[in-house]
């Protein structure tokens, strides 16, 4: 069973990187297409300790693989029929592609559940991992998104027109199906013709004839209202009175001074965000003031917002935009890129020395150039740097973790490194390496984890408790680097408990003590992501530190303030919840509150309220089970 085994997740590891390259999914499902190819994604840290296991497996561990593997490729061939079939026939047959999402979805969830874990001593975040998945397939298969119906009306109406079709019906068309340029236009030609000859049950030529009819209507009705958008210099991607594509885009995306979509968002010396080729362009002009506020800059450094920049592509994602195409970098310089291309040779060498040598450079000429960053990266040099992370020269090690972090800061960079293997590679220096090179291990770790799929994967590699160890004892940097790290990947639910189980909370809570609070802002965001997960709320509660939070919330700055109601309110909900209110108010809570909802921060000033009415609730609820003990009636602050 071992072969056949083997062979079952070979092509499984195979079929994922196959989904993977299927990437652009622009048709009226694209939000399931993209949610099928997400899931289907997490599953590769499982088939990776499957492959070093298969050998050994049982009769009935193999058929379940056999039957994963089945399930596979009809999910691939699913999300290619979404990359690259007809948008007009997918609509017209949307309660069969519908089917086939819930058939494959059930199918995935059957053969994940036909798998004995228990057998396969897996570890335990990759099983959770795997549960966290078909949780996700079993909610996907019992919800149906319905498609938009009038799309669907406008395009069956349409499609059995056979006289002229109204203009606002064709724009509607056009735009909703993203048939607006001749590229689009071409391929579902093609798409369309393919699919109709391949489908049974109805005269094939009728259904060409209708179906190039109505393309050829869409494409006239296009074309007249952009004449040269054949032509190499006159091509538009959009009409420019057809609905705008982008209308509920939120204001925070776009970039103050050109209002489009930022491509690459930074955060200039007064804490505004820009577009970087708008700012720099205002620069460049000579201004030494922020355009939005008008004060004048401290400093010309522009520093990337990766947070906002996740968001932006994760709304995106959802919404079926295409995501802000990378800006062009200034490239590197000729004598840099040879320099660069001689540098990954000695990278490659068997010589230990010309390989220390090498990655110090590489490390130093991507620490501040942009260019640089994309030039080393396409002369191969990251899967080499990936290769020297295990070495036993700990100057190495540290040098080439270095240079991948300076890497990672290319957007372009953080797929290849993820894909190169650097996690468990990058999580081997955080455990093992100097402190310098655990440091940097962390803030790689942290600049990778801003794209949302690599939190999975960094989870799954066991970095959270390597990164708790480094916020125990590590120095100041070090500290915040792993503080920072643990609050991006606890974004993702899963990874909350693996930090629990890590002891994260009993760290964070000693750090909130360090002298001068150089580690309250950090431990305060990353407790209060933990204690809205189940075993967070409890080992936060166990240290029974209702006291220090209330202080916090009397003397803690605004965002800590905030940070503090929020934990609060978890604490003062389920076991001991009533505990928790009595040592809250005992040390003068309500007063705090009352304040803080007055004069905090829109979230704190929320907090406060949420927390103010489940005191007076509880309290309330007290009186009434011991009606002769009074009752204490909370106030809450007028608005």
């Amino acid at each position: 069973m071992g072969e056949a085994a083997s062979l079952a997740v070979q092509k499984m590891i195979a079929l994922l990187e196959e989904i993977a390259a299927i990437c652009h999914f622009r048709n009226a499902f694209r939000k399931q297409f993209y949610n099928l190819s997400r899931r289907i994604k997490l599953l590769a840290p499982m088939l990776e300790e499957l492959k070093e296991r298969s050998s050994l497996v049982s009769r009935e561990t193999a058929a379940a693989l056999i039957f994963l593997r089945e399930a596979l490729e009809s999910a691939k061939d699913l999300l290619i029929l979404g990359s690259e079939g007809s948008r007009i026939c997918m609509v017209l047959e949307r309660d069969t592609v519908m089917k086939r999402f819930q058939g494959i979805t059930a199918q995935l969830d059957q053969s994940l559940g036909a798998i004995p874990f228990e057998k396969l001593d897996l570890p335990d975040e990759v099983q959770e991992q795997v549960e966290l998945v078909r949780s996700q397939f079993r909610r996907a298969k019992e919800r149906v998104d319905a498609l938009d119906d009038d799309l669907y009306n406008d395009l069956v109406y349409s499609y059995n027109k056979h006289g002229e079709i109204d203009p606002p019906i064709l724009r509607r068309l056009a735009d909703d199906l993203q048939l607006m340029t001749i590229s689009d236009l071409k391929q579902e030609s093609l798409a369309l013709h393919e699919m109709v000859l391949a489908s049974g049950g109805r005269d094939p030529g009728e259904s060409i004839e209708k179906t190039s009819m109505l393309l050829k209507k869409i494409k006239d009705f296009v074309q007249t209202q952009d004449p040269e958008m054949g032509s190499p210099t006159g091509r538009r991607d959009l009409i420019s009175d057809a609905k705008p594509q982008l209308t509920a885009m939120p204001d925070d995306f776009r970039c103050p001074i050109s209002l489009e979509l930022m491509q690459e968002p930074v955060i200039v010396a007064t804490g505004q965000t820009y577009d970087r080729g708008f700012i720099e362009q205002w620069l460049a002009a000579g201004h030494d003031t922020c355009p939005k506020t008008q004060q004048t800059l401290s400093s010309r450094s522009l520093t990337p917002n990766y947070v906002l920049r996740s968001l932006i592509a994760q709304w995106c994602e959802e919404n079926g935009v295409d995501p802000p195409k990378p800006p062009a970098k200034f490239a590197s310089s000729s004598g840099e890129r040879q320099k660069i291309e001689e540098l990954v040779r000695k990278l490659s060498s068997n010589n230990p020395q010309d390989q220390l040598a090498a990655a110090a450079e590489l490390r130093l000429l991507a620490k501040h150039n942009a260019g640089n960053r994309l030039s080393i990266a396409e002369t191969g040099a990251i899967p080499l740097l990936v290769g020297l992370l295990p070495s036993p020269d700990p100057t190495t090690q540290e040098h080439a973790v270095t240079a991948l972090l300076n890497l990672s800061i290319c957007e372009e960079n953080k797929a290849v490194i993820v894909s190169c293997r650097a996690v468990p590679g990058i999580v081997f220096v955080l455990k093992t390496g100097t402190m310098a090179a655990r440091e940097n291990a962390a803030a790689a770790l942290f600049s990778l984890s801003v794209v949302n799929e690599n939190k999975v994967t960094i989870g799954a590699w066991g970095a959270i408790p390597a990164l708790v160890s480094l916020l125990a004892d590590g120095g100041r940097r070090g500290k915040k680097d792993a503080a920072t790290a643990l609050f991006s990947l606890c974004i993702f639910q899963g990874n909350k408990g693996k930090a629990v189980r890590a002891g994260a909370v009993p760290v964070l809570l000693a750090a909130l003590a360090e002298p001068a609070g150089a580690m309250m802002d950090e431990a305060m965001a990353v407790l209060t992501v933990l204690a809205s997960h189940p075993e967070g709320k409890a080992a936060i509660g166990a240290a029974n530190v209702v006291p220090l939070f209330v202080d916090i919330i009397g003397s803690g700055s605004p965002r800590n303030r905030e940070n503090a109601a929020a934990i609060l309110v978890k604490l003062c909900r389920g076991e001991h919840q009533f505990q928790n209110v009595a040592t809250a108010m005992d040390c003068g809570v309500v007063n705090l509150l009352r304040e803080l909802a007055l004069n905090g921060t829109d979230r704190g000033k929320r907090k406060a309220a949420e927390l103010l009415d489940r005191l007076n609730r509880l309290t309330e609820s007290q009186a009434e089970a011991a009606p002769d003990q009074g009752q204490l009636q909370v106030q809450l602050p007028a608005s």
